[in-house]
């Protein structure tokens, strides 16, 4: 009797335990809906709906976000820039939360989705600037419409510029990343368990950084990882990236006329300071800028960034209107 009574205790146990996670995730969830909720509308074109918010007044900036993002994480990328006088358009790319995902979804047809897009804002030129994955769809627009683009801006560019995909992971990591990008309850998991460890793989950043950068580059970095969800609204979106990331970039950045500024860091474990020297050298007239630490979400260096973009953009005899 004494054992029944052992058994249905741990049973008891066991299942408030089940249900109290259960209640925290949903909870949490239900957070991350509605921080993107009632914030975006959406335009209809040719390749589907595309989702986009603007915010901000001044001179116009297209900030196109990077994998696991949305409108919410270009408006979190270009939020210096908003407060510098910047009228941010983010929009969220093919695949990531309201925006359709197109049967092509190549950098070049989500470039032109742009251009529709900047259509129905009647805006006829603006500054773009491209983050991580997003760099090669902000290149694409430059390519595409040099007459539209006043400058550009890659930011951590993530792409496969050598032929060979810059971040290399053996089966495990692979499997480990999959897994957990697509699933909602496990990336919540780990993020409540081992924040620093997705901080580290993930978002491809150092973690120890965490403990030599000010409180709000420490809450900029969590408020990155958070971004990350709802996953399920994201899923198409991320698995587009990660194939268009490994294989190579079908473009020839040596053909843009627009002036550039790409940013990277030294310690990016995306390798993303190789593949900006790489850019470069394909532009000799673009400006380029390595800080040594910072990992791929650029920790302690958000406030210099903005301001080195802010300074391209204005000594630029190029000026978007």
């Amino acid at each position: 009797m004494k054992n029944i009574a052992i058994s249905v205790l741990a049973a008891v146990v066991a299942f408030a335990g089940v249900f109290a996670v259960g209640r925290r995730y949903s909870a949490s969830i239900a957070g991350a809906r509605r921080r993107i909720a009632g914030h975006s509308t959406v335009v209809t074109t040719r390749f589907g709906i595309l989702e986009y918010v603007v915010a901000g007044d001044g001179v116009p900036l297209l900030m196109i976000h990077g994998t696991g993002g949305g409108f919410d994480q270009g408006l979190l990328f270009a939020s210096r820039l908003a407060a510098r006088g910047h009228r941010v358009i983010a929009p969220s790319r093919f695949g990531y939360l309201r925006s359709d995902f197109a049967l092509d979804s190549s950098p070049a047809n989500q470039a032109e989705a742009f251009a529709a897009l900047l259509d129905h804002l009647g805006i006829a030129r603006v500054a773009v600037a491209g983050g991580s994955a997003g760099a090669l769809s902000a290149a694409a627009f430059a390519l595409r419409h040099p007459e539209r683009c006043s400058h550009l801006v890659l930011l951590v560019p993530a792409a496969n510029v050598s032929g060979r995909d810059p971040v290399e992971m053996n089966w495990w990591q692979k499997w480990a990343v999959d897994t957990v990008l697509g699933s909602d309850f496990l990336f919540w998991a780990l993020m409540r368990t081992m924040p620093r460890r997705l901080i580290g793989t993930l978002l491809a950043t150092d973690p120890g950084l965490l403990d030599r950068i000010p409180a709000d580059e420490r809450r900029r970095a969590f408020a990155v990882l958070e971004g990350l969800m709802p996953i399920g609204m994201k899923r198409r979106g991320l698995v587009n990236d990660a194939t268009l990331a490994g294989a190579p970039a079908a473009l020839d950045f040596s053909r843009i006329a627009v002036p550039t500024l790409i940013i990277s860091l030294e310690d990016d474990r995306f390798g993303t300071a190789a593949t900006a020297r790489a850019i470069a050298v394909a532009m000799p007239d673009a400006r380029l800028v390595i800080y040594p630490t910072g990992g791929h979400i650029w920790l302690g260096h958000d406030e210099d960034i903005a301001d080195e973009i802010t300074r391209f953009l204005a000594s630029s005899a190029w000026a978007a209107r």
